[in-house]
């Protein structure tokens, strides 16, 4: 039977592969944003998942990587709502939300005008 470490980061790799998936194969902006943050998640839970297996194994606890995992939540979190007001921003100024191959040169022409 597996453990919980072990399951966490069997999790986590599902998660990492399902969130560079989404990154890779999704054209809308805001999806991708979405597909960034599942595979942020999935990676903090292998971090974390590979810190326990450490502290399980008779290493002794340590408190770093652990800090480093609350850190880069908050720098996601923020990160997201930068992304999503620059969404915003690009919404309100071309009235899309996507960026697909044509799009950007056209975009950028009408500005010129």
């Amino acid at each position: 039977m597996t453990d919980g470490a072990t399951l966490f980061g069997l999790c986590g790799a599902l998660l990492t592969a399902i969130g560079l998936y989404g990154a890779i194969v999704q054209t809308a902006v805001l999806r991708k944003i979405l597909a960034l943050n599942v595979l942020g998640g999935g990676v903090l839970l292998v971090f974390g998942a590979v810190a326990r297996r450490g502290a399980a194994a008779g290493l002794g606890a340590d408190p770093v990587p652990h800090a480093m995992v609350i850190t880069a939540i908050v720098v996601s979190f923020v990160s997201t709502a930068l992304a999503v007001a620059l969404l915003l921003r690009l919404h309100e100024a071309t009235g899309r939300a996507t960026l697909a191959e044509g799009e950007a040169e056209t975009a950028h022409a009408d500005t010129e005008r």
